[in-house]
């Protein structure tokens, strides 16, 4: 596969006006990958335009036709796992095996939209007289703008992007600065699928802060979408209420995971794994607090502490890595220093809880006991793998300490007690819970959180109508 380095706008591979470019690292090794084009203002503005030239020709391609490009758009993504799972890596370190995995995660969504978009349908509505006939149709919103992490540099493109696509949108997207090579080999494999000119536009940029502006502030974008922190979504939002665009905002987390005292325990450790040592804990609904009743706490953490030690290090383009790095130096620091605070405050370290041996941005595993809620480490999304256990005594109190927290985006809790699976889910509040399951997110499903975690949802039926308007007709006999 082609390594792309150039901005995708309007079909065409272009240079930044300025001419200038930044260079893409290996958070794993250092080493360069390649000079990306590094867009200002004026390109972002040329992106978008591109976008409004094409939206109505685009709009008006029969719903089986856009299913047909997307199909193909999902073909060639298979068709090129292999490649895109090893650029994926390179830029942000996670192993292959979880690359593969996002590549399959990531065309899902294609697939899925490509379905939807022959299902897009109006109502008629029962007559008010005689004379009257009511209807009502459903449009896409217009041009679309989406800003994506780092942290899944494709599902997060394909799960914005192709269902604003099915429905009839156009798009701008700016991917993450550490992660412009995905979003630009996925713009690669559009083209070839087939999707028009100016439908699908990739603008990179080493910072975001300009392009983001004129992605949420430009008049002809109707909507914008962004995955990333709380802080920038706030931003966004103020910039899109100028212009009152539609938003779907899929912001930070601080994920509880509750193991209750008729908890599975093997069962609780396995799902732990999977949800706090994913993407090396960089993703946004690890799991962060971890509370477990203390009549299992020693059985819970002992066996965590076990599974965690056996993990294995290093750099993700190795077969067999079970970790990679974090992505750059300033998330190390981080995350050495909640550590470090909570260590200094009383915790007891399991296994693990300082910088690895390797250097550079790699951190050792961590199982951490005796945390407090009161810590910092409680507090912050640790967005590193590091698992912090504090105790509670009741089903009402750990409630409370999960709820505990300005973010609603995933909780996870393991019970036997069907009651109590149904009480618990019910009184947590956050847009997606897992009972007895650590790994919850799938395309046919709405993905999205609740108070400062976001607002709208992405995936399944849910996400397509993000991206469409309810239009109402009323046609009078004359």
């Amino acid at each position: 596969m082609n390594i792309f380095k150039k901005n995708y706008i309007n079909g065409q591979w272009s240079d930044a006006l300025s001419q200038k470019t930044y260079k893409v690292n290996n958070p794993a090794t250092q080493e360069f990958i390649a000079d990306v084009v590094d867009s200002g203002k004026e390109d972002a503005e040329k992106a978008v335009q591109s976008a409004h030239a094409a939206l109505a020709g685009w709009s008006a391609v029969p719903p089986k036709e856009k299913a047909n490009i997307l199909k193909a758009w999902f073909n060639l993504i298979m068709e090129n796992q292999e490649a895109l799972a090893a650029l994926m890596t390179s830029e942000c370190g996670k192993p292959l095996v979880e690359s593969r995995g996002e590549v399959v995660y990531g065309a899902s969504f294609v697939e899925w939209n490509a379905e939807e978009a022959k299902r897009i349908s109006g109502m008629t509505l029962p007559a008010t007289a005689a004379n009257k006939r009511l209807m009502t149709i459903r449009q896409g919103v217009g041009v679309c703008t989406a800003i994506t992490p780092w942290n899944f540099p494709l599902a997060m493109i394909t799960r914005k992007c192709a269902p604003a696509i099915a429905a009839g949108c156009t798009v701008v997207v700016k991917p993450a600065e550490s992660t412009p090579l995905t979003a630009l080999a996925l713009a690669g494999l559009a083209a070839q699928a087939g999707i028009p000119e100016g439908v699908f536009n990739v603008v990179t940029a080493s910072s975001g802060a300009e392009v983001g502006e004129v992605l949420s502030t430009h008049p002809f974008v109707r909507k914008i979408s962004f995955t990333g922190s709380t802080a920038v979504g706030k931003i966004l939002l103020k910039q899109a209420a100028g212009t009152v665009k539609r938003v779907s905002m899929e912001l930070g987390g601080n994920a509880p995971f509750i193991v209750f005292d008729d908890a599975d325990i093997d069962a609780a450790v396995t799902g732990a794994m999977a949800s706090k040592f994913r993407n090396t804990g960089q993703t946004c609904v690890c799991a962060n607090r971890f509370y477990v009743h203390e009549s299992v706490a020693s059985e819970f953490a002992e066996k965590l502490s076990k599974r965690v030690s056996q993990l294995v290090i290093g750099d993700g383009s190795k077969e067999g890595v079970d970790q990679g790095p974090l992505i750059n130096i300033a998330a190390i620091d981080k995350v050495d220093s909640l550590v470090t605070d909570a260590l200094q405050k009383g915790a007891k370290c399991l296994t693990g809880g300082k910088r690895h041996d390797l250097g550079g941005s790699f951190y050792e595993p961590t199982v951490l006991l005796n945390v407090t809620p009161q810590m910092s480490i409680s507090q912050n999304e640790i967005f590193g793998p590091v698992v912090s256990i504090v105790t509670f005594s009741s089903q009402e109190e750990v409630i409370d300490l999960a709820n505990d927290t300005v973010y609603g985006l995933a909780a996870y809790f393991y019970t036997r007690d069907l009651s109590r699976a149904i009480n618990v889910s019910e009184q947590l509040e956050y847009g997606m819970v897992g009972i007895n399951d650590g790994v919850i997110s799938t395309e046919i499903a709405p993905f999205g959180g609740v108070k400062e975690s976001g607002l709208g949802r992405e995936g399944g039926q849910t996400g397509i109508d993000e991206f469409l308007e309810t239009k109402y007709i009323c046609i009078s006999e004359v």
